[in-house]
C-alpha cells in the first residue's frame, strides 16, 4: 500500500497537490514537516505529523524533520487571533534541543538510503542579509499572492491586524521548502491542514525562481467527537514530555477518549493494520464498557512516546485509583513519580516525629482540614465505613499509625469513599 493510500484509509489526508500519489508511487521521495519550536516540548496535537512521517518512512521514503529556528523568531499567522511571543535565541536553542530529541523516539535517524534527517533552518537564515533576501525571495512573489492567502486575510480582518513580520512568514517558509529542495532533494512538503497556502507559496516560489516542480499534501486537523480542542484538558495541553504530562495522565487522556473518538484515534495514532483495528473495534462493540478499543489505544501511544515500563505503572496506577490494585508499585517509585500519580489530588505533609510515638488515625485526619473539616467528622466517617488508608478499610478510631505503616517509607493513602484519594507525605 503507497503512502497516500496509508493516510487515506486512515482518515488522515486532507488535500494534495495534482500529481503528488504519483511522484510517491515513481520513486522514492524525500518530504518534509516543519515544527516550530515555540516551547521545549511537543504535544500531543503534533502527533499527527508524526505519525504522518513514520507512515512516510514506513513506506520508503525519505522523512525530514525541519525545526524552525529562524521562523520560530517570527511567528506563523495560520489558525492565530495575536501575534506571538517572539524568543531569544538561548531559549530557541534549548527548544530545539529537546525537540530532536522527542523527534529521535518516533523516528529512525539511522545513516542510510530510508533514515530520516533532522534540519533547523536557523542554519541557512542566520547569514541571510535582509537586501539578500528581497532581492533573491520577495521579488518572485507578488503581494496580491500573499493577500489572497486565507491566514493573511483573517488577520487583517481581526482587531489585532498583521505586522509585516508575520506577513513575511510565508516567503520564509517557501524559501525553507526551496532551499531543502534545492540541497536536500526535497519534492515534497506535508502539514496540516491550516499550512496548505503557506505549503503552496514553497511551491510556487520553487516553479518562479528554478522552473522546478514540487509537491504539497496536508493531513486532517483532528477534532474531539464533542467539538472541543484536541489534545486540551482542564488542566492544559498534553505533552510529550513526560516531566510536563507524567506517563500516567498521558495515558488516562488515550483511556478516556469517547468510543467515536477512540475508533478514529486508534486509526491515526498507532500503526495497527485495518484487520487488528477492525477486530479490536468489532470486540469492543461486544461490550463497550470494557473499552478494548481504548485500552489498546493507550497502550500503543503510551509506549511509543515513552517506554514500555512507564505504560505498565500507567496501568497499575489505573487499577489502584479505579479498581482494587495493589500498592506494592508505589515502592519501586521516586518521589516525583509518586506526586505525579497523585497530581491533581490533595495532598498534605505531616512531620515524621509525630509518628515516633504513634499517630491517632483520628488525628492524623484531622491534620487534612479540607477533606475531613473537623475530628467529629472524620469519626462519623470511620464509622460509617467510609475510610480507607493503604487500601484497607479503619474500622477502629483508636488505631495507631506508625513508621512501619508508610508506604516507600514516607507516605499514607487516604481515601475517602469509593474514589476521593489524597496523599499523606511524611518529612
Amino acid at each position: 500500500m503507497g503512502f497516500v493510500e496509508e493516510l487515506r484509509w486512515r482518515g488522515m489526508l486532507h488535500d494534495m497537490m495534482p500529481g503528488t500519489e504519483e511522484q510517491l508511487l515513481k520513486e522514492k521521495t524525500a518530504g518534509y514537516i516543519g515544527f516550530d519550536p515555540t516551547g521545549d516540548s511537543l504535544h500531543v496535537g503534533h502527533l499527527t505529523q508524526i505519525m504522518t512521517l513514520i507512515h512516510f518512512q514506513n513506506a520508503g521514503h525519505r522523512p525530514v524533520a525541519l525545526i524552525g529556528g529562524a521562523t520560530g523568531m517570527v511567528g506563523d499567522p495560520s489558525g492565530k487571533s495575536s501575534e506571538r511571543n517572539l524568543l531569544d535565541e538561548k531559549t530557541l536553542q534549548h527548544n530545539i534541543t529537546c525537540l530532536k530529541n522527542q523527534l529521535a523516539k518516533f523516528l529512525d535517524f539511522s545513516d542510510d538510503a530510508h533514515g530520516a534527517i533532522m534540519v533547523n533552518n536557523y542554519d541557512w537564515f542566520k547569514d541571510f542579509r535582509f537586501l539578500d533576501f528581497i532581492r533573491d525571495v520577495g521579488k518572485h512573489i507578488t503581494v496580491n499572492y500573499m493577500m489572497a492567502k486565507d491566514s493573511v486575510k483573517k488577520r487583517l480582518e481581526g482587531e489585532n491586524g498583521l505586522s509585516f513580520t508575520e506577513f513575511s512568514y510565508q516567503l520564509i517558509q517557501g524559501y525553507d521548502f526551496y532551499y531543502l529542495w534545492k540541497n536536500h532533494g526535497c519534492a515534497l512538503q506535508m502539514g496540516g491542514s491550516d499550512q496548505w497556502g503557506n505549503i503552496v507559496t514553497g511551491t510556487e516560489f520553487i516553479r518562479r525562481k528554478d522552473g522546478g516542480t514540487a509537491h504539497a499534501l496536508t493531513t486532517q486537523l483532528i477534532k474531539k467527537a464533542d467539538g472541543n480542542k484536541f489534545g486540551k484538558t482542564e488542566s492544559g495541553a498534553v505533552w510529550l514530555d513526560p516531566h510536563k504530562t507524567s506517563p500516567y495522565r498521558y495515558y488516562q487522556f488515550w483511556l478516556n477518549a469517547s468510543d467515536e473518538d477512540a475508533k478514529n484515534w486508534i486509526k491515526i495514532f498507532t500503526l495497527k493494520s485495518k484487520e487488528e483495528i477492525a477486530a479490536l473495534i468489532a470486540e469492543h462493540d461486544t461490550a463497550p464498557h470494557l473499552r478494548v478499543v481504548q485500552k489498546a489505544l493507550a497502550k500503543d501511544i503510551t509506549i511509543r512516546t515513552h517506554t514500555e515500563s512507564d505504560y505498565e505503572t500507567a496501568v497499575k496506577t489505573s487499577e489502584f485509583l479505579f479498581g482494587n490494585g495493589s500498592l506494592d508499585f508505589l515502592n519501586e517509585m521516586d518521589h516525583t513519580a509518586v506526586l505525579d500519580v497523585f497530581d491533581g489530588l490533595p495532598q498534605f505533609q505531616i512531620t515524621r516525629d509525630q509518628l515516633s510515638a504513634g499517630i491517632n488515625v483520628i488525628d492524623l485526619l484531622a491534620a487534612c482540614s479540607s477533606v475531613f473539616p473537623s475530628k467529629g467528622e472524620a469519626r462519623k466517617m470511620i464509622q460509617g465505613g467510609g475510610v480507607s488508608i493503604n487500601k484497607i478499610k479503619i474500622s477502629d478510631a483508636d488505631q495507631l499509625f506508625r513508621q512501619d505503616d508508610l508506604i516507600n517509607d514516607r507516605y499514607l493513602i487516604v481515601q475517602r469513599g469509593k474514589k476521593n484519594y489524597f496523599l499523606l507525605t511524611f518529612s
